[in-house]
């Protein structure tokens, strides 16, 4: 006798073995011991989700001779026959390959004769999204007032595409994504029954590699099994048959990736493609590793939410340190951008390389979150006391190398006014109060009393990408609300300071410096 796929053996042949649909089984159940049976319904929900199955256990138990509580009973001549396909009254269509009209009339000259056995005829039709527009309208009259005998099951994995007239001529239910726990409780039963050895492990994986489908489950069951027959299933033998990586590498190249460990990484990245796993399942992963460690950061409350164990939950807590939320999105936004490129990539490796590149040097983008990235990098740098002179990444937004300021002569600090000596001893709490942007940009300036003006000049380090006349306004702002008093600011750039020769004050000079004011 020939091989049957674990899905077919294991199909459920009554209500009670279907997992992860009660809502609507206990509803379908009610409507046969109620006799309140509908003559239309649609089946809605992904791949997987037993919309045929149901479909088929239904069409048993209405033409079951002894129906118990709702189910059928497997053994009268009804179910015998419908159980084998060689029933009359129970019509299997495939509306993927006949959606045209003509498929259609069929059925409407079919239902014009009643059963010969049972009480009623069953027309089950998969995929109706597919039937043509013509076949709809062919079916609509049909659909909407049928003979008494007749029942029509509609199963769809796509239900925006059905015409609405067709959706309010039925009963809709919609078929949810069946839960890991649900799924690896019936693949350790399944294994149970067929004196198979697994790992537990092993099953949690399988169950959610196959993304919420039983039946994508039981193929990857069996897929493995084959693979490893006779033999015990372990974890590590699963990632190999399905060509995915252990959890461990993702928190590896995570805390690479974070030290800027560009060589680490694509060694890694070496060591991956040589054991022969699959990229595309890869970057799937490691993006769902990124989605769990920034829900993980977000609320310690999630904890509860991820399916980890507590062994690797605690080292994803030590990992949430490295980096911040934007950070985090970003790493997201870029894998995600390449899991809907490398579907169809030649050069899968070039494509995945790329994207690691662009998480440890996000000079490559000229975005919001990858300049949040490096604006936090220098941070971090200057807070720990490493100078950035060197080391720091190049501008993206210009090619033109910077020209050096200038040596100039200092001013004292006693010949300046009142309120410009008060600006001067905060001026890096008054910098802290200013947006990220421009804290950076005020890093190291200087500045020049204007008595003219009855203000003062700033003069950038460098010649930064920014708008001199905002970024005055917005120091004004700042001052004016911290030291409640009115100082008018003009910001230049050292390139186009226009009292370059005027001597300066060097604002960081005086950050941590007291500045006694005579209140008298």
């Amino acid at each position: 006798m020939s091989y049957t796929a674990l899905y077919r053996k294991f199909r459920p042949t009554e209500f009670s073995n279907v997992k992860g649909q009660d809502h609507i089984v206990t509803t379908l159940k009610n409507q046969i011991l109620s006799d309140r049976i509908g003559h239309a319904y649609l089946f809605c929900g992904t791949r997987g989700t037993g919309k045929t199955t149901i479909a088929k256990i239904f069409a048993k138990a209405v033409n079951c001779e002894h129906p118990v509580d709702g189910n059928p009973c497997g053994e009268c001549a009804s179910c015998r026959a419908i159980g084998s396909g060689a029933s009359m009254n129970v019509i299997e269509i495939d509306a993927a390959s006949n959606n045209g009209v003509d498929n259609i009339r069929e059925i409407r000259e079919e239902v014009a004769y009643s059963p010969a056995e049972g009480k009623y005829k069953v027309y089950i039709i998969d995929e109706v999204h597919m039937l043509s527009i013509g076949a709809f309208n062919a079916l609509l009259k049909t659909l909407e007032e049928p003979p008494s005998y007749v029942i029509f099951l509609l199963a769809t994995t796509e239900v925006h595409k059905i015409p609405i007239t067709i959706l309010s001529r039925c009963q809709r239910y919609d078929f949810r994504r069946i839960t890991t726990e649900t799924i690896t409780d019936r693949l350790r039963d399944l294994m149970r029954q067929e004196q198979v050895e697994v790992e537990a492990r092993a099953l949690t994986y399988i169950a959610k590699a196959g993304d919420g489908s039983m039946r994508d489950a039981l193929s990857l069951l069996d897929q493995c099994i084959a693979f490893y027959l006779g033999q015990k299933l372990t974890y590590d033998r699963v990632l190999e048959v399905l060509g995915a990586v252990d959890v461990e590498v993702f928190g590896s190249f995570f805390r690479r990736i974070c030290a800027r460990d560009l060589t680490g990484i694509i060694e890694e990245l070496e060591q991956i493609i040589l054991q022969g796993r699959e990229l595309s399942q890869f970057v799937a992963d490691f993006i769902w590793y990124l989605r769990n460690l920034l829900m993980l950061k977000s609320d310690p409350g999630m904890e509860e939410m991820l399916d980890v164990s507590s062994e690797h939950l605690a080292l994803m807590k030590e990992e949430t340190e490295l980096t911040d939320l934007n950070t985090l999105m970003r790493y997201i936004r870029v894998f995600s951008e390449l899991s809907g490129q490398i579907r169809y990539a030649v050069q899968k490796r070039v494509l995945v390389e790329i994207a690691l590149i662009k998480l440890c040097r996000p000079q490559m983008e000229q975005n919001y979150d990858s300049l949040l990235q490096r604006v936090a990098w220098l941070e971090q740098r200057i807070e720990e006391g490493v100078a950035v002179q060197g080391t720091r990444e190049p501008s993206p937004l210009s090619d033109v190398p910077e020209k050096p300021a200038k040596k100039q002569e200092k001013i004292s600090p006693e010949a300046l006014s009142e309120e410009i000596r008060t600006f001067i001893g905060r001026f890096q709490e008054l910098r802290k109060k200013t947006g990220t942007w421009s804290q950076f940009v005020l890093k190291g300036a200087q500045c020049r009393e204007l008595p003219e003006h009855g203000g003062i000049q700033i003069i950038l380090c460098k010649n930064h990408a920014v708008d001199e006349k905002e970024l005055a306004e917005e120091v004004e702002q700042v001052i004016l609300k911290e030291l409640g008093c009115s100082i008018h600011v003009i910001v230049s750039m050292p390139d186009s300071d226009p009292r370059s020769e005027e001597p300066v004050i060097d604002l960081s000079g005086f950050i941590d410096m007291p500045i006694d004011i005579d209140q008298s």
